[in-house]
């Protein structure tokens, strides 16, 4: 049977920097990985690409999710567009039931978002972190029986599964690239990509806080499909 794995996130690019080998391994497992992005990224910087409108930056780093991706192998992505930056203004019911609705929709059995720091602190990370948990705590979300944070050595962080990426470096290097107006930010994580490979990516590292009602089960993991009930 093929599994759904829905991952959320705030701004393009978010999916790329801390799950590329698990994107890719799903999909190349014959299962789907489909993303929910809640804004469009266009309070972002532009990087090499020079002075932008808001509108401009908007419509290239939509383009550049699509073609993340498509090498990723995401089998669909959507975006609610609800205000780069402006996600603490949103009240959190509306974006709870937004992202209810995506995993109901797809029928997701696994969630994926941000760990309680956002990785980087930003205030929009923090509040998809919270809707996530919300959505997913409350039970509105009948068809997930587990919701996983992408830790990336986040302090006091236990994952229960780390995939070192073998053979999907390349990938995961061309999957950056796509999202070429954050090419400063991307440089300042993981060094100019130009210079690989070999590329020095750390492992992807992810948390298991919540399976069918059990909060931080004590488990080791090869899969994030170990366990899932038919």
């Amino acid at each position: 049977m093929t599994r759904t794995v829905g991952f959320i996130y705030a701004h393009p690019d978010d999916e790329t920097f801390g799950c590329s080998y698990l994107i890719r391994q799903i999909a190349d497992s014959g299962n789907k990985a489909v993303l929910l992005t809640a804004t469009r990224g266009e309070a972002g910087k532009s990087g090499r690409l020079g002075a932008l409108t808001r509108e401009q930056l908007a419509e290239i780093r939509d383009q550049e999710l699509q073609r993340a991706g498509d090498i990723l192998g995401i089998a669909e992505i959507e975006q609610l567009d609800l205000g780069d930056g402006k996600l603490r203004e949103v009240k959190q019911e509306v974006l709870v039931d937004k992202i209810a609705a995506f995993l109901n929709k797809h029928g997701a059995e696994v969630a994926v978002t941000f760990p309680a720091d956002g990785i980087s602190g930003h205030p929009d990370h923090i509040a998809i972190h919270h809707a996530v948990n919300k959505a997913v705590f409350s039970g509105a979300c009948s068809s997930v029986q587990k919701l996983y944070y992408n830790v990336m050595g986040s302090p006091g962080a236990e994952a229960v599964l780390e995939l070192k990426g073998e053979g999907l470096q390349e990938m995961k290097a061309k999957a950056l690239t796509a999202h070429e107006s954050q090419i400063l930010s991307i440089e300042r994580v993981f060094g100019k990509l130009e210079d690989g490979p070999p590329w020095h990516f750390a492992p992807e590292l992810f948390q298991l806080v919540w399976e069918r009602g059990s909060f931080n089960p004590a488990k080791q993991e090869r899969s994030i499909f170990d366990g899932l009930m038919n």
